[in-house]
């Protein structure tokens, strides 16, 4: 089976994990477009071949816990931009994903293993080539299956 994990935001996150084969067969950062493209091909394909293929999104309108952090009002302001941005890349993401027909799971945040830095993702995964934070994000949500 193929699974697919994505991080959204400006940068997204893309995985895709091969469970019969236990690797990650793709690790990217890609515009939003693209990795949507590049999902509706991977549908067609396992469509096609017969082949297994579910997508896990994180969906931080899922979040129900919430920092208590005091910050200035302006960087208050700009992470508040961020998170209505974030969020409303995981609803595109949702209506697209039905819209194809895909099996997909919109998944909550704290299922998922986040913020890991490139030793420590090594360390759980064996994955030994570089990678960045969204990439990371995104190969947690399907690593394992």
């Amino acid at each position: 089976m193929i699974y697919i994990g994505i991080d959204t935001g400006v940068h997204t996150g893309f995985a895709v994990w091969d469970s019969s084969e236990r690797c990650f067969l793709m690790l990217k950062t890609l515009k939003i477009h693209v990795a949507m493209e590049l999902v509706g091909e991977y549908v067609k394909y396992a469509s096609e071949k017969k082949v297994r293929l579910k997508v896990l999104v994180e969906d931080p309108r899922k979040r129900k816990w919430f920092g208590t952090e005091r910050m200035p009002r302006e960087m208050e302001r700009k992470r508040l931009q961020g998170v209505g941005s974030v969020k409303r890349d995981a609803a595109i993401w949702d209506d697209y994903l039905a819209g194809l027909g895909a099996d997909y799971e919109m998944v909550e945040p704290k299922r998922n293993v986040t913020k890991l830095t490139q030793d420590g993702f090594k360390n759980i995964t064996g994955y030994g080539k570089r990678t960045n934070e969204h990439e990371r994000d995104a190969a947690m949500l399907v690593y394992g299956y």
